[in-house]
C-alpha cells in the first residue's frame, strides 16, 4: 500500500504563488497517496476561490477556509489535525520553499527514521537565495535564542524558525494538540512542548526569492518570539498572555514616571496633583500597546477601539484609585520618594488589570 502523505499549505493573500506551487506538488501523486490541504485565512485576493477551482479538477486538493480565525501557527495546527496521512509535511505557500525538498524530507522519515525532519536554511549544504541580509541576521539571532531556551538534545539543529518540516502524524498528534497557536513559530512551539522527546533530523533547503506578494513579518511577529522565549524559560508555567501583559506594563511604568516628571518639573504641579494624570496616561498607553500586541488576534479598531479604551479605563478605575491612593500614602507616610511611591502603587494594579481586561475588554479567557 502506498504511503499516504498530507502536505499542509497555510495561505493568506498568496493567489500569485499558490497555483504554480500546486502544479509542482501534484506530480508527487505518482509516488504517494497524496493529500494537499490549503488552509486559507479568508484571503482578500481570491486565493481561496482559485484553490476551490483547482480542487474541482484535482480531488487530492482540499480547501480549508477559515473565517474569524487567523494566524500562521493556528493554520498549521488546524491543517495537521485535519490531515489523514501517515506522514505530514508543512511548507510555506509563497514559493520560497522548493518542492524538490519534499521528497528528501519524506524519505528521511522512512523506516526507523526520526519523528521530525526539518528543512533548514542554515544547513551546511543549504543555499539562501531569497533572504535579505537584515532577515538573515534576524533569523540567526532568533535561532541562537531558540537553541538557548529549548532542551539541549535539540542543540544540533540549525533552523528552529523553519516553516518547512515533516513529521510522523499519528504519534505526534498529542503534541500537535498541545501547541500554543499564539506562539511565534509552530515548529519552535512543537519542540518546546515535546520536552526533548522527539528524534529529529534536518535536510538542506534552497531558499528561493518570493515571486509575488510581500513578507508577513512585522513587529507583532518579533513580539511573539520574545514572549515564546520567555514562556519557555519560565518552564511554560507563566501564561504567555500574562508575560506579554507584564512587559507592556513595564512600558506603562516608564510612561507614568515620565509624565509625572514632566508635569512636576515643567508644569509646576505638585506630586499628588500630577499623579492622577500620569496614571491615566500610563493606563491608556498600556491599552493601546496591548491591543496591538498582546491581544492582536482580537484587536479592536475604529469605534470599537475607542469603546475598548473607555472599558479599559472603567475596568482599571478601581486599581487606578488604589494606585493613586497607595502612592500618595507612601509618599506622605513612608518616604517622599516619587519613584518608589509610584512603583508601590503600580504593583497593586497589575493582576487586576490583566484578569479583568482580558475578560471584559478583549473578551478572551486568561
Amino acid at each position: 500500500m502506498a504511503l499516504r502523505v498530507s502536505i499542509v499549505l497555510p495561505t493568506y493573500n498568496e493567489r500569485g504563488n499558490i497555483e504554480p506551487l500546486l502544479a509542482q506538488l501534484l506530480p508527487l501523486r505518482a509516488q504517494w497517496d497524496l493529500e494537499i490541504l490549503v488552509v486559507d485565512d479568508d484571503s482578500a485576493d481570491g486565493t481561496a476561490e482559485l484553490v476551490r477551482q483547482i480542487a474541482h479538477r484535482e480531488p487530492c486538493v482540499r480547501l480549508i477556509r477559515r473565517v474569524g480565525r487567523s494566524g500562521l501557527a493556528s493554520a498549521i495546527k488546524e491543517g495537521l489535525l485535519d490531515a489523514t496521512g501517515d506522514v505530514a509535511l508543512v511548507m510555506d505557500s509563497d514559493g520560497q520553499h522548493e518542492p524538490a525538498s519534499v521528497q528528501r524530507a519524506i524519505e528521511s522519515l522512512s523506516g526507523a527514521g526520526p519523528d521530525l525532519v526539518i528543512g533548514s536554511r542554515f544547513h551546511p549544504e543549504a543555499a539562501i537565495l531569497g533572504l535579505s541580509g537584515r532577515r538573515e541576521r534576524g533569523s540567526t539571532w532568533a535561532n541562537a535564542s531558540a537553541r538557548f531556551s529549548l532542551p539541549s538534545c535539540y542543540g544540533h539543529l540549525t533552523d528552529y524558525m523553519s516553516g518547512f518540516f515533516a513529521l510522523r502524524l499519528e504519534p505526534l498528534l498529542p503534541m500537535i494538540r498541545a501547541v500554543d497557536v499564539n506562539g511565534f513559530k509552530f515548529l519552535y512551539e512543537l519542540l518546546a512542548v515535546s520536552r526533548g522527546r522527539l528524534e529529529t533530523a534536518e535536510v538542506p533547503l534552497t531558499f528561493q526569492a518570493r515571486t509575488y506578494g510581500s513578507s508577513k513579518l512585522d513587529l507583532a511577529i518579533f513580539w511573539d518570539f520574545l514572549i515564546s522565549i520567555l514562556h519557555s524559560l519560565s518552564f511554560r508555567l507563566l501564561p504567555r498572555r500574562a508575560i506579554s501583559f507584564g512587559l507592556v506594563g513595564l512600558s506603562g511604568v516608564a510612561v507614568q514616571l515620565l509624565v509625572t516628571q514632566l508635569l512636576t518639573s515643567l508644569g509646576g504641579l505638585g506630586f499628588k496633583q500630577a499623579l492622577p494624570a500620569a496614571v491615566i496616561a500610563a493606563a491608556s498607553s498600556n491599552y493601546l500597546i496591548n491591543n496591538a500586541l498582546t491581544f492582536r488576534f482580537a484587536r479592536l479598531k475604529g469605534v470599537l477601539l475607542l469603546r475598548g479604551l473607555l472599558k479599559f479605563l472603567l475596568v482599571a478605575s478601581l486599581p487606578v484609585m488604589a494606585n493613586v491612593g497607595l502612592a500618595s500614602a507612601y509618599y506622605s507616610l513612608v518616604a517622599p520618594n516619587a519613584v518608589g511611591a509610584q512603583l508601590a502603587g503600580i504593583v497593586v494594579v497589575f493582576v487586576w488589570n490583566y484578569a479583568a481586561s482580558s475578560r471584559f475588554v478583549w473578551n478572551t479567557p486568561n
